[in-house]
């Protein structure tokens, strides 16, 4: 169960939310402001509408995550999004991260391998209010070939290695942000892709996400 009404105290939370984040280095103004704008205790269980506004990850279920808002904030950073940029998102989980990319102004396409959380997301509360974020069940490794290429590929797991069928989809001179496995932790990438399909790598602090799996999930 969610709660979908936004009271002065949300608002409130909000700011503080957004206060920490600047402390912590963001400071891109887009992904601040919709961080403040979007209402993350619509997307996690009423269980946990005490920590909606702490800058922690969450259970979603089916063994997933809402990733706390710093590494939201941090990602969406990296990508440098501008309005009209063509977004592949690889896990889509509670649909937060999607919702900031399609705020600031994203074409997003974001692909979910659990059918639980991708059915469940049918019902999403922003479905008119965000109509340039379209939705689809498959498995993230192979991508969504039929809408390539993408100026932005954004991957919301712990990927194993970097996928070569989302460098495929990526446009010449666009950028994939991706955690890749180091031990219990991953590595943020920064993947900038040359013309000769070559690439440049740029990496960022730690950070900790559920596992990139391969395949559907029933």
């Amino acid at each position: 169960m969610k709660r979908f009404t936004d009271t002065f105290k949300d608002v409130g939370r909000r700011k503080q939310l957004i206060q920490i984040l600047k402390e912590k280095g963001i400071t891109d103004s887009n992904v601040l402001d919709a961080i403040n704008t979007i209402p993350r205790h619509f997307f996690v269980d009423t269980v946990f509408d005490a920590k909606a506004y702490d800058d922690v990850a969450l259970q979603i279920g089916a063994e997933q995550t809402i990733s706390q808002p710093y590494t939201v904030a941090f990602q969406t950073q990296l990508l440098n999004i501008q309005r009209g940029h063509k977004v592949l998102e690889v896990g889509t989980g509670s649909v937060y991260q999607a919702t900031v990319l399609a705020h600031i102004g994203a074409r997003v396409f974001t692909i979910e391998r659990q059918k639980k959380l991708f059915y469940e997301n049918k019902n999403f509360i922003f479905k008119n209010k965000y109509p340039n974020l379209k939705f689809f069940y498959g498995d993230g490794f192979a991508g969504l070939p039929t809408f390539a290429p993408f100026d932005k590929v954004i991957i919301t797991a712990a990927a194993p290695f970097i996928p070569p069928k989302l460098m495929e989809q990526l446009k010449v001179a666009g950028v994939m942000v991706i955690p890749v496995d180091e031990g219990e932790n991953q590595r943020m990438l920064r993947i900038t892709k040359n013309e000769d399909g070559t690439y440049e790598e740029e990496k960022f602090e730690l950070f900790s996400f559920v596992p990139m799996l391969t395949g559907k999930s029933d």
